[in-house]
């Protein structure tokens, strides 16, 4: 499974953003997809997940403020990134969980969060 990420960039505190990952198979034959991330010196965490099953998971720090949403026509997942501070700066990286069970990396995408 290829994933490709988009859409990060560099925002101010209060401001919002949309992570797309394009996947390169059917992401309904997938046990999940979802996002993680990792700032410079720290253990890279989940932010958010969806499952097969269309239940979602979210680290706590992002509760509230982020959404995940997947669309199965096009084979892709979204991080809505809303009210975001300068602690959400790090490289986030979209995930896929087969029912192999495997797991498969993008390249991930920075995202800075400063005035």
């Amino acid at each position: 499974v290829q994933l490709v990420e988009s859409g990060g960039g560099l925002v101010q505190p209060g401001g919002s953003l949309r992570l797309s990952c394009a996947a390169s198979s059917r992401i309904d034959q997938l046990y999940s997809m979802g996002w993680f991330r990792q700032a410079p010196g720290k253990q890279r965490e989940l932010v958010a997940n969806i499952r097969h099953s269309g239940e979602t998971s979210y680290g706590d720090s992002v509760k509230g403020r982020f959404t995940i949403s997947r669309d199965s026509a096009e084979n892709r997942v979204y991080l809505q990134m809303d009210s975001l501070k300068p602690e959400d700066t790090a490289v986030y990286y979209c995930n896929v969980a087969t029912f192999t069970p495997s797991n498969y990396w993008g390249q991930g995408t920075q995202v800075t969060v400063s005035a």
